[in-house]
């Protein structure tokens, strides 16, 4: 075998060290990242971590690749239509690191496997798809009781919306408060609580690609480039206990459409009366009653 066919760790992500030490390096190998939901972004997370040389990971996912995902999927191509995304996923990540420890959930996450998806975690990196707001409930109230740092990155139009979820501060549950509400209601203060900046709201330019009863939204590969990137960083930071990183009720938004970015402070999530406000504009989004500006 050719010295260019062999795979040595150091090697590999030498250019890292600066950034981070060389025994910064061996905590983020060491070191075992949940992440479930691998498409759009979770996908790009993956491969983002992997290429930070981190080297052990649990991935839940149990759908399969499909044509319409091309836009913004990593996994997404002509040879993997059809195939579950969880196993094409940690094929990439082996093919970038062969020496990667993957545990694969290709059922997704369930009540009957939660622990063990979580068991030896030091991070989660929520991945779910949008309107799967059940599992991530449970996801991040089993984190907040495991006393494992949770943090999420959504895709909002050319932007990305983050939120971390410190052990010990607010928790998934007080900062959405959803408990009790309906469907609609749901929906409509996990966009509040995800995106209090709201600053892709007005470049919305085809508002009927927003369908809340067929479960369907746009989305963009730069958005979940973006993502990737906020997320990569965050997990450095959460795992060597680098920089600040300010926990909810913050919440940060980056929109390269505007090249703006906002940090919000919303104390006692949805219930803080800006988010009330902010959600009677959203409700009758949802409800079909009202259109986006």
């Amino acid at each position: 075998m050719s010295q260019a066919s062999t795979f040595d760790y150091g090697r590999a992500f030498s250019r890292n060290i600066g950034w981070v030490t060389e025994a910064e390096q061996e905590k983020l190998r060491s070191a075992r990242v949940a992440i479930a939901g691998l498409g759009g972004v979770g996908g790009a997370h993956l491969l983002t971590l992997c290429r930070l040389g981190m080297s052990r990971f649990s991935i839940a996912d149990f759908d399969e690749f499909g044509v319409h995902n091309m836009n913004r999927q990593v996994g997404a191509f002509m040879s993997t239509l059809d195939r579950p995304k969880a196993q094409v996923l940690a094929e990439m990540a082996r093919d970038i690191n062969p020496e990667v420890d993957v545990r694969i959930f290709s059922e997704g996450v369930t009540d009957a496997n939660i622990d063990e998806f979580l068991s030896d975690v030091d991070v989660y990196v929520d991945g779910i798809d949008f309107f799967a707001l059940p599992v991530r409930r449970k996801l991040f109230q089993a984190c907040y009781e495991k006393g494992i740092p949770a943090l999420t990155a959504a895709p909002l139009g050319m932007g990305v919306s983050f939120l971390y979820f410190k052990p010990g501060a607010m928790s998934f549950e007080n900062y959405f408060r959803v408990e009790g509400r309906s469907e609609n209601e749901q929906y409509a203060r996990f966009i509040a609580g995800l995106s209090p900046a709201m600053l892709q709201r007005d470049y919305l330019v085809a508002p009927h690609a927003v369908n809340f009863q067929e479960r369907r939204g746009p989305s963009t590969m730069m958005s979940c480039d973006l993502c990737a990137g906020v997320m990569g960083v965050s997990v450095l930071k959460v795992l060597l206990g680098r920089g600040d990183l300010r926990p909810a009720p913050w919440a940060m938004q980056f929109d390269a459409y505007h090249q703006k970015i906002k940090f919000t402070w919303r104390p006692f999530g949805n219930a803080n009366p800006i988010q009330q406000i902010m959600l009677l504009l959203i409700r009758p989004l949802l409800e079909g009653r009202a259109k986006p500006r």
